[in-house]
């Protein structure tokens, strides 16, 4: 019947990385939740729920898996699958795969939500018929029985290979729902060992009807398992910035937009040899208006690319559910308002935010990058940021020869990679990359 609708669209022989994907048909009947009669639902996050009805439910998932069991280091990421536009994109893949391959995790791409599961069958009729999803208010359930389902069925679920470690990750809409599954679900089911929570919003998805939970709602303080919020500087708020506690972390990362050049473009094709990081740096000097070929914009989107500290992320986190040893605290970006997907920062003399997470992309900097600003693409354009390149005169004002850049880029580097934010395995291919794009006249 064809080959499976894949999470991501990616373009990349994974069997040649020693990686596996492979499509699962998961079944059930998924509960829905409501409120507990009586309770207020506050923004604390200490909610109280109980189940409403319940419906049956044929969903899919794609599984992504080392091919030698040896590779496997034991965590198992379970992405709750965007559907912003319209069906299923798996950011976690596009954006930390090298990650992920290289360090051995096992991703479970989900369709959790109506939308993704009905456009995947529009994709293919006769290989998804049996696919049904009874509404968005059982996608909280269906993400639970999923992730019980890599406990209970690693035998036909992972071929085999033994969890250690269930991890739920969500970027932008679907981590809009995680922040009400970890403060409604969890707690009852406790399925999951660790959050990341990705570009989420003030507010939390409804359980069941539109406006049942607060407009704005913090991590409940009793969750008891970690939390890592990874925020761009189009999605700061100021719900995230909830203290640090032994289970809650908070990563904003200055350059970065919603979505940018990467996950749009060199991503797609990045097997982890350098030529991302080449393209990476090559796209501050010369930036796309389009992702995947289809959306363009008024203005070159942001080509600060999120993953090489999402992959940092991914591992941080990691270790943090297997060590007890949480992530290194992070600077916040130095915000003069919290406009959605615009806020206003302060910025340094080169153009580009204070504060936050550094990378050689803002301080050592080939153009200036905002998380805003842009226009264009029915919309979209405004979570993809913009990237203004400086010319050639400014180049040479800042970096008069070729190894002038290159020591300060590889300075910043591996401050990055000392503190926990970039891999070193990135952190070299950043270098790599500096000594290879010519920046200066002056070679």
């Amino acid at each position: 019947m064809g080959q499976p609708a894949l999470a991501a669209g990616l373009n990349i022989p994974l069997e040649t990385l020693g990686y596996s994907e492979k499509e699962y048909f998961l079944s059930g009947t998924a509960r829905s939740y409501l409120s507990r009669a009586g309770q207020v639902l506050t923004e604390d996050g200490l909610w109280d729920i109980e189940a409403g009805t319940a419906a049956p439910y044929v969903t899919r998932a794609v599984v992504y898996r080392p091919l030698a069991a040896a590779n496997f280091n034991g965590t198992v990421i379970v992405e709750w699958m965007n559907v912003t536009s319209g069906s299923d994109v798996s950011p976690v893949l596009i954006y930390t795969h090298n990650e992920l391959i290289r360090e051995g995790y096992v991703l479970v791409s989900l369709s959790a939500q109506a939308a993704g599961v009905e456009s995947t069958k529009a994709l293919d009729p006769e290989r998804y018929t049996r696919l049904q999803h009874p509404g968005d208010n059982h996608s909280y359930d269906i993400f639970s029985q999923v992730g019980q389902a890599v406990w209970d069925h690693a035998d036909l679920l992972l071929d085999g290979l033994i969890p250690q470690r269930v991890i739920g990750a969500g970027e932008s809409q679907s981590s809009y729902r995680l922040v009400t599954y970890a403060n409604a679900v969890h707690p009852l089911v406790t399925v999951y060992d660790g959050f990341l929570l990705h570009s989420r919003l003030a507010k939390p998805a409804p359980l069941a009807t539109e406006g049942d939970v607060p407009g704005s709602t913090a991590i409940r303080p009793n969750l008891g398992v970690p939390v890592l919020v990874f925020q761009t500087e189009a999605d700061i708020n100021e719900v995230t910035r909830q203290s640090e506690t032994s289970t809650y972390r908070l990563w904003e990362v200055a350059g970065t937009a919603h979505f940018d050049a990467y996950g749009g473009g060199a991503g797609l094709t990045d097997t982890g040899d350098g030529q991302g990081a080449v393209l990476a740096v090559q796209a501050l000097l010369s930036p796309p208006k389009s992702v995947f070929g289809l959306i363009t914009c008024d203005k070159p989107i942001n080509a600060g690319p999120m993953n090489f500290v999402l992959s940092a992320a991914i591992h941080a986190l990691d270790k943090w559910v297997r060590t007890g040893n949480p992530p290194a605290t992070a600077n916040q970006l130095q915000a003069i308002d919290f406009t959605l997907y615009s806020p206003r920062l302060e910025r340094d003399a080169s153009g580009n935010a204070l504060g936050g997470i550094r990378t050689p992309f803002v301080d050592v900097p080939l153009a200036v990058l905002s998380g805003a600003g842009n226009s264009g693409g029915n919309g979209f354009c405004g979570l993809f940021g913009t990237t203004t390149p400086y010319n050639a005169a400014e180049l040479d004002a800042r970096y008069p020869t070729q190894q002038v850049f290159v020591n300060a880029w590889t300075a910043a580097t591996e401050e990055a990679v000392d503190k926990g934010f970039i891999r070193p395995a990135d952190g070299q291919a950043l270098i790599d990359a500096a000594k290879r794009v010519q920046i200066s006249s002056d070679i």
